[in-house]
């Protein structure tokens, strides 16, 4: 199930559950559409990995499985290569 984490890694921006403008990779790291496409080019600067538009939960689903509250900001710059070594997502600890 994914994380719905709320906000975006890089700039902070709040992302609810409904957003549009979530993006994620296959490691769930999650950033704004503007960051995706602007300073990253759709590349996840983790993992390396595509970002492409979140899924949204149906709001009857939330109450049943609730979107995540922890926030993760890194404020990454658009310089910094991606990490190729992501290790595995923290919800497998």
């Amino acid at each position: 199930m994914l994380e719905l984490r709320p906000n975006c890694e890089c700039c902070d921006a709040n992302l609810p559950p409904d957003s549009d403008a979530a993006r994620i990779c296959t490691f769930e790291h999650t950033f704004c559409a503007d960051c995706a496409d602007a300073r990253f080019d759709t590349a996840c600067p983790d993992c390396g990995g595509g970002l492409v538009a979140r899924p949204i939960r149906p709001e009857s689903q939330l109450h049943r499985y609730p979107a995540s509250l922890r926030r993760v900001h890194r404020g990454r710059s658009p310089s910094q290569p991606p990490r190729m070594d992501p290790g595995p997502p923290a919800s497998w600890a």
